[in-house]
């Protein structure tokens, strides 16, 4: 195991103890129904503990000079319980500040220790952290612009984890040719997604475990023993095209694990629901709340069918 592969699994370990301390499915519903719909307590604790918003920022600029795949893991650990966070803005936004010719180091200190919160607009109508951003960033025809001056309205979303703004700029100065950020948002969403992904696929082995009909577990019957296998390989499967962007973050590679995690999180949720039976819409039942993530999350970005019109684009010669 290479140096850089156990700091990250630490990095993992670390996450994933502060998740399970403090981001409870009873943490995570009163999150999202708070003022700004995630736990300020706990984002301070990924702050300075994890260093959580500071891994992708350079050493020199307040931050950890980590790479991709560093936050991809954080991302992860929270996308597998769901956790309501400002993290993938707050990313997406200090990567697109770094991309300027000099970048802003105060701004970036501030998004570093969690201070202020990023967005990055990439369809003004739904903006992840819109409406709690301090910082917002702009990629549009190939440049970066900061808007400076934006007004944010909350849109009603389906994932109640994840609240979404429509923001609209009042005053704008250009940063730099835009690096490929829909990319780069592409990796770190499917990371989340895989997170969510396993946790998913794991409550609903759970219960075909414990489900008792017919006098046995439902798990034990060679159909669903069937689905069950199914599911973890497209998971599996799907995690290793995900790592693969995070180490080599291509448009080709970042189009694939976008399609990917979608396949991936979009299945085992709606198989969960079905192996869940009636209980999985209910309120109280988690499985409602990753249904709606996955739906979600695969609307957030461009969606899978033009993403694989473009990879297909890539791919295949012209006529």
């Amino acid at each position: 195991m290479t140096h850089a592969t156990t700091e990250r699994q630490l990095l993992r370990e670390t996450v994933a103890a502060l998740v399970a301390k403090h981001a409870s499915p009873a943490a995570v519903r009163a999150a999202m129904a708070s003022e700004r719909g995630y736990d300020e307590s706990l984002w301070q604790l990924l702050c300075e503990q994890v260093g959580a918003a500071a891994l992708l920022i350079p050493e020199e600029m307040g931050g950890a000079g980590g790479q991709l795949a560093d936050a991809a893991t954080v991302l992860q650990e929270l996308g597998r319980a769901l956790v309501p966070s400002p993290l993938l803005g707050t990313t997406l936004a200090a990567v697109a500040l770094l991309a300027a010719p000099e970048p802003d180091a105060e701004t970036l200190a501030a998004l570093a220790e969690g201070a202020s919160i990023g967005a990055l607009v990439l369809d003004p109508d739904y903006v992840v952290n819109g409406d709690l951003a301090d910082v917002v960033v702009c990629a549009a025809n190939g440049r970066l612009a900061k808007w400076t001056q934006f007004h944010a309205v909350p849109v009603a979303t389906m994932d109640p984890t994840r609240r979404l703004a429509r923001v609209q700029p009042e005053e704008t100065e250009d940063l730099a040719a835009d690096p490929g950020l829909a990319h780069t948002a592409a990796i770190l969403l499917a990371a989340e997604q895989i997170g969510a992904a396993e946790c998913c696929l794991d409550l609903t082995v759970e219960y075909t475990k414990s489900r008792v009909q017919f006098g046995r577990p439902i798990g034990s019957f060679q159909a669903l023993k069937h689905r069950m296998a199914d599911l973890y390989v497209a998971v599996v499967a799907a995690r290793a095209v995900v790592d693969d962007a995070c180490n080599q973050p291509t448009p080709a590679n970042a189009a694939t694990a976008r399609l990917a995690a979608c396949e991936a999180l979009n299945a085992v949720a709606a198989e969960g629901i079905q192996l869940h039976g009636g209980i999985a819409i209910t309120w109280e039942h988690d499985m409602q709340l990753y249904f709606k993530r996955a739906h979600g999350s695969t609307h957030l970005l461009d969606s899978p069918r033009e993403v694989l019109r473009r990879l297909e684009a890539e791919v295949l010669p012209g006529p």
